[in-house]
């Protein structure tokens, strides 16, 4: 059994300039969330698919780590597709979280950043909605002050 989540934050920003900055999100989130990422760190691997990184996350999340694999890097269609496969963050129901990003083009010149995040439990027990709805706030949470970041220092990107 799976569940999933759908994020979807509009952007001002054309969708080649999002997808640059959220390629940095490593650098990024802890800077500008620490809240809710401390740190991440790359285990094995130069980024591209295959790549494992372990995630440290900050005091707002109920969770201390997890494991991730860059499944998918599509710099031509903006998307970029993870999966966590170890880590505290399964909260003991869950098999692997998937995470499918991709920053789509606006008719208005800007961009849309989507992530569908996929939930695979191991058995019946699910997240519940309260977890899912604060997950979804963390997810564009994080966008908007990664975006923020990026706008307030447009020399980087």
């Amino acid at each position: 059994m799976s569940v999933t989540l759908d994020v979807q934050v509009p952007s001002q920003y054309p969708a080649d300039k999002v997808f640059k900055v959220i390629s940095d999100f490593d650098n990024l989130a802890p800077k500008v969330n620490p809240q809710f990422i401390k740190s991440i760190e790359t285990v094995q691997g130069n980024g591209d698919v295959g790549t494992i990184k372990n995630i440290t996350f900050g005091n707002a999340v109920p969770y201390k780590s997890a494991k991730y694999k860059v499944d998918a890097v599509d710099t031509s269609n903006y998307s970029y597709d993870y999966s966590v496969i170890e880590g505290d963050s399964l909260i003991g129901i869950l098999d692997s979280i998937n995470h499918h990003v991709k920053i789509v083009p606006s008719s208005n010149g800007g961009s849309v950043y989507t992530q569908t995040v996929i939930y695979n439990c191991k058995g019946a027990e699910k997240p519940s909605e309260e977890f899912l709805k604060k997950e979804k706030e963390v997810y564009e949470n994080s966008f908007k002050a990664i975006e923020a970041y990026a706008a307030a220092h447009p020399e980087a990107y």
